[in-house]
């Protein structure tokens, strides 16, 4: 890191002394949540919502950069900041949202882990939330070892799900020339169509990545001048693109791949357990294999990184840190809760996706205020035209989530 911060090292080398929290938070936009959403999105309207994915992907890498900067810059996370500068009231009502959200996430999380053991193995599926807790547990004491064991464990994971769904993508028999269409064209089919929208925008754009982002940048290193925190902020920023980039052409084959399978002849498959049955005689029992160890290694992973973002959502607003098994104990409850009571548990992802989407404008507008604030960032305050850029996704978000919950009150009818 010394050799890259006196320009001793440059190029690809010297990114990879700092890369780890980009990937980390990159494991949030392929999570068991976005499996939910994209079969949906792909089994109901084809590859129409793919460029709702892809816009989704370029607003995150707008605010992960923007998360990522201002741990840099200040050496405080999002959380520490709100507490630092907000009014006691608002700091209480972020906080409570926050947590909510982050139990929303782990609630995805975990069930999507549990589904996929439940059906690899034919297990009940409360046996299969209970190792999946134990798993989780098990890579969250890995930070304690150093957070390179962890990020690299994280890491393999992701590329696990990558590789998965490069095969499926292969196995597929997909249209290019429509895909090419689909990214670009913006396209709403019917009113339910808006509702899967802002259900692939929040389970794509996490509220939990934009506060966990900024607390992994801030340990990372602490720049002494303002030449080498701008360093930083350029190696971050390579870093989001490539891992968001990742992540995002990963959500794009879920699509792809359930547009592929089931647009036309399943257009109703909307359980993930419904997908993985299907999938046995459409593209053979090798697909189905491979769907399934990219959803346990999705679970795996974005569950351990949810547990770490509520601890810091928790330290960062109300300065109390719980020991690491309580948390993770109390975070599967919701879990266990649903499954106990009966509630359909892709059901309850796709729900859990909508809950982030309306809990993600506060992080947002929150990112936004203190990244343009020149008191606070200094000579690293964003300029003019990227905090308009930054305004107007907040604007495109809050306005979904105001469509979603007029619709929600019967106020209007999607």
């Amino acid at each position: 890191m010394q050799d890259v911060l006196h320009g001793r090292r440059r190029g690809l080398a010297a990114l990879a002394p700092f890369a780890g929290p980009a990937v980390v938070v990159s494991v949030a936009y392929i999570d068991p949540g976005n499996f939910a959403t994209n079969i949906q999105a792909g089994a109901r309207y084809g590859y129409a919502l793919l460029w709702v994915v892809l816009l989704a992907n370029l607003v995150a890498m707008l605010f992960q950069s923007l998360s990522a900067r201002i741990g840099i810059v200040t050496g405080r996370n999002l959380a520490q900041l709100c507490r630092d500068h907000l009014p006691r009231p608002l700091v209480w009502v972020m906080w409570v949202v926050s947590e909510l959200a982050a139990m929303a996430t782990d609630l995805a999380e975990f069930l999507g882990g549990a589904i996929g053991l439940s059906l690899l193995f034919h297990m009940p599926l409360l046996a299969g939330m209970v190792i999946t807790g134990i798993v989780t547990y098990v890579l969250l004491l890995l930070e304690g070892r150093g957070a390179r064991r962890l990020e690299m464990t994280i890491g393999a994971l992701v590329g696990v799900v990558g590789l998965c769904y490069l095969v499926e993508v292969f196995i597929a028999p997909v249209d290019w020339a429509a895909v090419g269409l689909h990214a670009f064209k913006p396209d709403l089919p019917d009113g339910m169509a808006v509702a899967l929208a802002v259900g692939i925008i929040g389970a794509t754009v996490m509220p939990h990545a934009l506060f966990l982002h900024s607390g992994l940048t801030r340990r990372r290193v602490q720049p002494g001048t303002d030449v080498e925190r701008k360093r930083i902020i350029r190696l971050s920023n390579v870093e989001v693109v490539l891992a968001l980039a990742v992540a995002g052409l990963i959500n794009l084959a879920m699509v792809i791949m359930a547009a592929s399978a089931f647009h036309g002849s399943h257009p109703d498959v909307a359980k993930i357990e419904t997908a993985y049955q299907t999938l046995v005689p459409l593209l053979g029992g090798a697909a189905a294999l491979i769907f399934l160890i990219s959803l346990i290694a999705s679970g795996f992973s974005s569950s351990v990184v949810g547990t770490m973002a509520g601890q810091m959502i928790m330290q960062g607003f109300v300065d109390f840190r719980i020991p690491l098994w309580v948390r993770r104990a109390v975070t599967m409850v919701p879990s266990f809760a649903v499954v106990i009571a009966g509630v359909d548990a892709t059901r309850a992802l796709v729900l859990s996706q909508v809950a982030l989407s309306i809990a993600l404008p506060f992080p947002m507008i929150a990112l936004v205020w203190f990244s343009a604030q020149r008191r606070i960032m200094g000579v690293f305050a964003i300029r003019p035209a990227v905090t308009a850029l930054a305004v107007l996704a907040a604007l495109v978000v809050l306005s979904l989530n105001v469509v979603l919950l007029l619709d929600a009150f019967g106020l209007i009818a999607l």
